[in-house]
């Protein structure tokens, strides 16, 4: 009879469930208050305005229109995964990679100026942005090894610096007449990630490319890496307690290092898996670092930290983003999409904290149940005799 009362209790007490469930919880307080918010400015609309934002690609009444912009929201997915990636890698090694959002920016840079600016096909274009992402990553990892300088400090620098740079150089393969870089798909062609036929799935969608299940593959690799070879064991290691790794014999500064370069692939791989997809061109003019970075720090936490979690966290995040585009602007102003998402993103930078509280509350009741059956126990055990009390009792039984 308690081995099933057993097995449910593990059950609601695994890490596994309690992250699903914090998950879930952030999700809906985000999507609440952000009715409420509607619900203030226009409560005739705000109904039917949060359910354009949860339904997305499904407020066309064609199928053919639904498989499209659902591959839309796909090849968003992609490189907001690889943020992700790259802001849970580092984080499990005790380090808060807010580069990644300039990092991506200069995958971006890099992919576009290999494709238009030198032609080169789109497999060297990827290589080339992985490899200058790592280099831009390492810098953060050098500082915070050699220089002790916090990486939270030095990323958000590195992020304006990636920024500008990225306008200067990219400057040279724009079009004449707007800020925007030219299309891949008339100007390089060959640099364009392939399809090979996922696009046909999703109606005819040009832009779904390899960048998808490639994305999904590196989810599971990192995941691999991290709980399967003794590489990650050292890394994670070293985010527990890098004195204690260093004692133990395990660089501690390399392990840093390898760690910020890792995450600056990784971001970096996700602006290249984007901008060669044609899908978005990039602006010269542009005066802010692109929000997909950070959005992937919202969707790391939302994951649970674990990489297989984050495939499904990101297409949550970037299919409400998606999905703010079709609020009705009759009755609330263009940016209501953008309050409304940012609100459901923020309330899912919580998820650790909600996942603490339940730890807690489990703890304290399976403190409470061990305290109430030592308790039933005691009672018990003095009304029992040890087998000297009884030999004692029979022994003098038998003299009377």
């Amino acid at each position: 009879m308690s081995n099933p009362v057993k097995e449910k209790k593990s059950i609601f007490r695994s890490d596994g469930f309690q992250s699903l469930l914090a998950s879930l919880i952030c999700i809906v307080l985000g999507l609440l208050i952000g009715f409420i918010v509607l619900l203030f400015i226009n409560p005739s609309g705000a109904a039917g305005a949060i359910g354009a934002v949860i339904k997305n690609f499904m407020n066309y009444s064609r199928a053919s229109l639904q498989l499209k912009n659902l591959g839309n929201t796909l090849v968003k997915t992609a490189p907001l995964l690889m943020c992700s990636l790259s802001v849970l890698f580092c984080y499990k090694v005790g380090l808060f990679n807010i580069g990644a959002a300039g990092q991506y920016v200069v995958g971006a840079c890099i992919s576009i100026y290999a494709a238009l600016g030198l032609g080169l096909p789109w497999w060297l274009c990827l290589i080339l942005a992985i490899v200058v992402g790592a280099v831009y990553g390492a810098i953060v990892g050098v500082l915070k090894a050699y220089c002790n300088v916090n990486e939270v400090i030095s990323g958000i620098m590195l992020n304006w610096i990636g920024l500008y740079t990225t306008n200067m150089i990219l400057t040279s393969v724009k079009e004449s007449t707007s800020p925007y870089t030219l299309h891949l798909r008339d100007y390089a062609p060959t640099s364009v990630l392939p399809g090979v036929g996922l696009g046909g799935l999703f109606s005819g969608n040009e832009y779904v490319s390899i960048a998808i299940p490639l994305a999904i593959l590196i989810a599971i690799a990192i995941k691999v890496i991290l709980d399967k070879t003794r590489f990650g064991y050292e890394l994670k290691a070293t985010g527990f307690n890098k004195n204690a790794a260093k004692y133990a014999g395990m660089a501690e500064r390399r392990n840093v290092i390898v760690t910020l370069a890792i995450g600056g692939a990784l971001a970096a791989c996700g602006g290249a898996f984007l901008y060669l997809t044609d899908y978005e061109l990039w602006e010269v003019t542009t005066s802010a670092v692109p929000g997909m970075g950070f959005n992937g720090i919202a969707a790391a936490f939302l994951g649970g930290l674990n990489p297989v979690g984050t495939i499904f966290s990101s297409y949550f995040i970037q299919h409400i983003t998606s999905g703010g585009a079709y609020v009705d602007k009759n009755l609330y102003s263009s940016q209501i999409s953008d309050l409304i998402s940012a609100i459901i993103i923020y309330l899912c930078g919580f998820v650790g904290f909600m996942k603490l509280t339940m730890k807690k509350m489990s703890a304290s009741k399976a403190a409470k149940e061990v305290a109430a059956v030592n308790a039933n126990a005691e009672p018990a055990a003095k009304s029992e005799d040890t087998p000297d009390q009884a030999a004692a009792k029979t022994e003098k039984g038998g003299n009377e």
